[in-house]
């Protein structure tokens, strides 16, 4: 898997040539992070993500989030569900991360990112020392009664396969600097929980 498939022969980077990371950071007056909201389809990534959003803009704290509907609706709208394009689309993913903390802009991602090797491969790219990973741990029966876009009834039903949690694994994340259930707190307590955490880290001394 994560096969390093291109050919560098004509790519000629100019990273040295132009405005680096700590400027815009300083520029912004905050710390580029990328936040990692992984859990099952239903276990509230997007809604816990979007809910630590807003309590970051009102610390004047500049972020983007990006969430795996959006991101195929848009940059990866030409990529299916096969291992190959599954592949491809969490590696488009991190690089984008990666232009998103050059550019000091907080970044919160809203994906299942299922497995130990998914996550390996992204912190390949940007560096564990950037990455703050938070595991949505709600109960697979929670997020199968919420079922908000029908996915689980379609996957019972075998007409959605490799649904990750049903016939494909999810593997949780091994010490992630936060953990949150959101069966037993509420999206504003979560998103609370996640904001205590990384408040400290994003906030640049004055």
């Amino acid at each position: 898997m994560f096969k390093n498939m291109k050919d560098e022969t004509n790519i000629h980077p100019v990273f040295d040539k132009i405005a680096g990371r700590e400027i815009k950071e300083n520029l912004l007056g905050q710390k580029a992070i990328s936040i990692w909201l992984v859990g099952l389809s239903g276990a509230g990534k997007t809604t816990v993500g979007a809910a630590l959003e807003c309590l970051l803009i009102e610390k004047r704290i500049l972020t983007q989030i990006l969430d795996g509907d959006n991101i195929r609706s848009g940059i990866n709208k030409n990529l299916k569900f096969t291992e190959t394009d599954r592949e491809e689309n969490i590696r488009r993913i991190a690089e984008v991360n990666k232009l998103f903390l050059n550019c000091g802009v907080v970044t919160i991602n809203c994906f299942i990112n299922p497995t130990h090797e998914t996550r390996d491969f992204v912190e390949g790219i940007l560096g564990t020392q950037d990455i703050v990973t938070v595991y949505i741990n709600t109960p697979i029966e929670v997020c199968e009664q919420r079922d908000v876009k029908g996915l689980y009834k379609k996957a019972r039903a075998g007409e959605l396969k490799n649904f990750t949690g049903i016939d494909s694994p999810f593997e949780p994340p091994i010490n992630p600097e936060i953990t949150v259930n959101t069966a037993e707190l509420s999206i504003e307590e979560s998103a609370r929980l996640i904001l205590e955490y990384v408040l400290p880290i994003i906030k640049k001394q004055s």
